[in-house]
């Protein structure tokens, strides 16, 4: 059985906007089986053109992710909620192992069990290429400092 993950649903802005932080400093870490935690057992994923279920292949897809998409850092805002349901959009930027730099955008949709475990996920992502010398996302590596401005603060 998995642990409860707070906040718990239905959401407000408040604790709405602090799942997606949790959320983000999870997966700033890099660490698919802490962050496969936060989903139920039989979570359901849509990653871009990929469809597939359960805490494995969480990890299966997070270990293959985060081989790829080197320095990887990213940083998720709220955009709405309702009852169970969360929607958040993002970006990250990362490079590949011949040293060319993207920031990633996209938007995911979750839904929650009542134990705050994500039992449904949908994400939509594009690519850009970016120089190294556009990077915005600057922090040391894992979750992004606390003063460290947000989407919105940062233009993008």
């Amino acid at each position: 059985m998995s642990e409860p993950r707070p906040p718990f649903p239905p959401f407000d802005f408040d604790s709405a906007t602090l799942k997606a932080r949790k959320a983000e400093d999870a997966w700033n870490t890099h660490d698919p089986e802490r962050v496969s935690l936060a989903y139920t057992e039989d979570s359901t994923w849509r990653n871009r053109s990929e469809f597939f279920a359960g805490r494995p292949a969480i990890v299966e897809f997070l270990t293959r992710k985060w081989r790829k998409e080197l320095e990887y850092r990213l940083i998720k805002e709220l955009w709405a909620f309702h009852e169970n349901r969360i929607a958040v959009r993002f970006q990250y930027e990362w490079h590949d192992d011949a040293g060319d730099w993207f920031r990633s955008y996209g938007n995911e949709q979750w839904e929650f069990d009542a134990q705050g475990l994500m039992r449904r996920r949908e994400a939509s992502i594009n690519d850009v290429p970016i120089k190294e010398s556009d990077r915005k996302f600057l922090w040391p590596k894992g979750p992004r400092p606390e003063d460290f401005p947000g989407l919105t603060a940062l233009g993008l």
